[in-house]
């Protein structure tokens, strides 16, 4: 018997400037910390408060894990999973780079047995599912695709954010598969992107009740400053959205959007439902 559908409910966990993109090349951990600020600390409290028991994942940024080790600690101290986004927030288009963050937070994802991975940008190549494979991860969730799609690379699942399709479409999936024009061409309207979570969220929960009527689990990620405003927000992000307005819909406050969510859907992390799905289908978890 297949799981029952719910909303597949993430959180890429990553600091406020990640969204900035001005510091992609600041490789020093200790000043990455500094500009943090302390919001990623501050928030997790009030995210796992608002998420009232309430089980997701989140995918957390290697490098906070370092920097406040007390963060994957209470992720899943609350029954959360915690998966790995990377080590340091960046495009990760090169294999060899990708190697390297993963070796960079292999300690931890270790220590916390961590299955899942998700690609900064959701943007992977089709080369990176094997070094996941063979960096043990058991899913990825880092590419675009309607809401229902499930399939192998390899031995490692790929539970698509989601997208909702217009027409018949494509019906295989080549990395990578990213929100952009292309992909509104091909006829698909990503909506689980916090993007456009921010543009149009009513919208989203009125497809999100369809899609569960179908039968469907959407996938949906949010950050941690779409849900609990950083210190001092507007002085930090607003140069970045006066050069490039599409981050605009990124700086919205969604945590409403979280509490009707929680709301009015069941929801779970895809680790779970993975394993619901495996279990039906009689298959080993790894």
């Amino acid at each position: 018997m297949p799981p029952s559908p719910r909303v597949l409910l993430t959180i890429d966990y990553e600091p406020w400037f990640a969204l900035s993109r001005r510091y992609d090349k600041l490789e020093n951990s200790i000043e990455r910390r500094d500009l943090d600020g302390g919001f990623t600390i501050q928030a997790i409290d009030p995210i796992l408060e608002k998420l009232d028991g309430s089980k997701i994942s989140f995918f957390l940024v290697g490098e906070i894990a370092e920097w406040y080790p007390e963060i994957p600690q209470k992720i899943v101290g609350a029954g959360n999973e915690l998966g790995l986004h990377c080590q340091i927030h960046r495009p990760l288009v090169g294999v060899d780079e990708l190697a390297k963050d993963i070796r960079a937070s292999a300690s931890w994802v270790k220590d916390y047995g961590v299955r899942g991975y998700r690609a900064p940008m959701v943007g992977i190549s089709e080369a990176a599912y094997s070094l996941l494979e063979g960096s043990g991860f058991i899913y990825s969730s880092s590419i675009y695709a309607p809401a229902g799609t499930l399939f192998q690379k390899g031995r490692v699942w790929e539970i698509p954010v989601s997208t909702l399709r217009f027409g018949r479409g494509e019906r295989t999936y080549v990395a990578p598969r990213q929100f952009n024009l292309s992909l509104l061409l091909s006829g698909e309207y990503p909506y689980g992107s916090s993007f456009n979570i921010g543009l149009m969220s009513k919208t989203i929960l009125y497809i999100l009740e369809n899609e569960l009527k179908k039968g469907f689990s959407p996938v949906l990620f949010m950050h941690p400053y779409e849900i609990v405003r950083p210190s001092r927000w507007a002085s930090r992000i607003g140069r970045d959205v006066m050069r490039n307005p599409l981050l605009w819909p990124f700086t919205w406050n969604k945590a409403g959007f979280l509490t009707s969510v929680l709301r009015n859907f069941p929801v779970s992390s895809l680790g779970t439902y993975l394993d619901e799905i495996l279990m039906a289908r009689g298959t080993q978890n790894a």
